[in-house]
């Protein structure tokens, strides 16, 4: 008997986006949303159109490109959401508008000032106007984890009677536990007379650590569709993660009767491209594409993996993605043995310059690291990437004298809109010293919330790779900078911030009327 296709609803570029500090560039989501399409994601959710000139181009770019997979807009039931949704998605050769209303009591009278009546009458009218875009309509009852079920099977049946095709249901704050939600989504499939005419799908929320098995209870229930993001970003404590739907539904095949069309073995190079371009570092122990997902530290436990994999490990690493960190490059491997070894990663370059560019880089660090990892090629792509694109500050040099008894001090120079300026200054310890010799000239007045160093790969030669999240005026925003010199990675890290804070202006979010 086959298996009913599950539909994986991607929305990094959307509600992954709007996790603290995760703002993209335009150029950023196509790269991310060209990585969905070679997994095979079936619906990319690229952006929330009204929010602002820079979301509605970044969806448009998004959709002008991608070729496989459904691009998707975000809307808002209001006729200037959806117009502004359907011109987005115009170019795709596959587009979907999704349009949302609350429909909980608290979020109906707290927020909405609306009753019952006309939140019904606003999702009908909605799911209208998208129809001049787009047959591809979905749906969402936002807070429908709080929602009244009766008032759901009235407004889902209403909805799929005016033309939405796949009926979405929200757990918008976290608050379900799997039983509920799974009964939820059952109830709702067998009380809603024209059900079958929809796919039904769930979008949930990790407050309280449950989005993965409140989705995957849900599936077990009859939803056909799951929303969910790379490495589970997302607002608050973020979204069901990807990765672990995925192989959820995969290695439980004698549970569950659906699978994806997931191509799973481009899963960690999706999840480290996430992770670099985001700046949110995956903890070691994250399922699936954590580093620590296949290791085996106990004695008992790696006796029995090397007597029988089966015994411990219940996947296998290679079909994630992982590879054994094998060594492939190094300072004497050629620009062609380099551009081969990317396409095997399915690293593809938008055009000769960044190739060149990034082949550079390449061999400087081949100077400075013996061995280099596939990692490192990585890293390596995501800050060339960032800084071809002519930013309003540059890195030019670093100096820091650091020593015992002393008071570390910094020496820098950068490229401001042009021009050279140069500053020094002192710190409790050498990264504080060049972050204050910044300061000196950028005179942002941000304030720096956090500062995280990872290793990309083993040795003492390894890259670091730094995250700094700064704020300022309210915005908040993360920085990345990668290089084998922990303290020049940090000063590209703060300049990194610097240049997206610069341009946050183009890049706003609405703070309400979201799920």
């Amino acid at each position: 008997m086959s298996k009913d296709k599950l539909i994986i609803f991607d929305t990094t570029l959307r509600d992954g986006e709007q996790s603290p500090g995760a703002s993209m560039t335009s150029d950023e989501k196509v790269r991310i949303a060209k990585a969905l399409e070679r997994m095979r994601v079936d619906v990319i959710e690229a952006g929330f159109p009204i929010a602002s000139n820079g979301d509605f181009e970044a969806v448009k770019a998004v959709a002008s490109v991608i070729k496989d997979s459904t691009v998707c807009g975000l809307a808002r039931a209001k006729k200037i959401d959806i117009d502004r949704a359907g011109e987005a998605i115009k170019p795709a050769n596959s587009g979907r508008i999704h349009t949302f209303i609350a429909t909980s009591p608290i979020h109906m009278e707290q927020k909405l000032r609306l009753s019952p009546d006309q939140v019904l009458e606003q999702a009908v009218a909605a799911v209208r106007m998208a129809k001049k875009y787009t047959d591809d309509i979905e749906f969402s009852p936002e807070d429908a984890g709080r929602s009244e079920p009766d008032f759901l099977c009235r407004v889902i049946e209403a909805v799929i009677k005016e033309g939405a095709t796949t009926i979405n249901i929200p757990d918008t704050v976290g608050y379900n536990i799997p039983h509920q939600f799974g009964g939820l989504i059952k109830d709702l499939i067998e009380r809603v007379p024209n059900s079958d005419q929809a796919i039904f799908s769930v979008h949930c929320h990790n407050d309280l650590g449950l989005a993965v098995a409140n989705s995957l209870s849900s599936v077990l229930n009859g939803a056909r569709q799951v929303e969910c993001t790379v490495n589970g970003l997302g607002e608050r404590a973020g979204n069901a993660a990807l990765e672990e739907i995925v192989m959820a539904v995969r290695t439980r095949q004698d549970v569950f009767d659906c699978d994806t069309n997931l191509d799973s073995t481009q899963i960690m190079n999706c999840s480290r491209l996430v992770s670099g371009i985001t700046g949110f570092a995956v903890q070691p122990n994250k399922a699936i594409v954590g580093a620590n997902a296949f290791a085996h530290e106990s004695g008992i436990h790696q006796d029995g993996v090397l007597k029988s994999r089966e015994t411990y490990e219940i996947m296998r690493a290679q079909d994630v993605g992982w590879s054994a960190n094998k060594i492939v490059l190094g300072k004497h491997s050629g620009r062609n043995a380099f551009k081969t070894r990317m396409a095997e990663l399915d690293i593809v370059f938008d055009s000769e310059e960044e190739l060149n560019e990034v082949f550079a880089r390449f061999k400087d660090l081949a100077d400075k690291k013996h061995d280099i990892f596939d990692e490192d090629l990585q890293a390596l792509v995501t800050e060339t990437s960032i800084e071809l694109h002519n930013e309003p500050i540059n890195l030019i040099s670093l100096s820091v004298c650091s020593e015992t008894g002393e008071t570390p001090n910094a020496r820098i120079t950068l490229n401001v809109d042009g021009e050279e300026k140069q500053a020094q200054a002192s710190g409790g310890g050498p990264v504080d010293a060049a972050f204050q010799a910044i300061e000196k000239i950028a005179e942002s007045g941000v304030e720096l919330l956090l500062y995280s160093v990872n290793n990309i790969t083993t040795g003492t030669d390894s890259q670091g790779e730094v995250t700094v999240r700064l704020k300022h005026n309210g915005h908040i925003v993360n920085g990345q900078g990668a290089d084998t010199d922990i303290v020049i990675a940090s000063a590209k890290a703060y300049v990194n911030a610097l240049n997206k804070m610069i341009a946050r202006d183009q890049r706003t979010h609405p703070q309400q009327d979201k799920f």
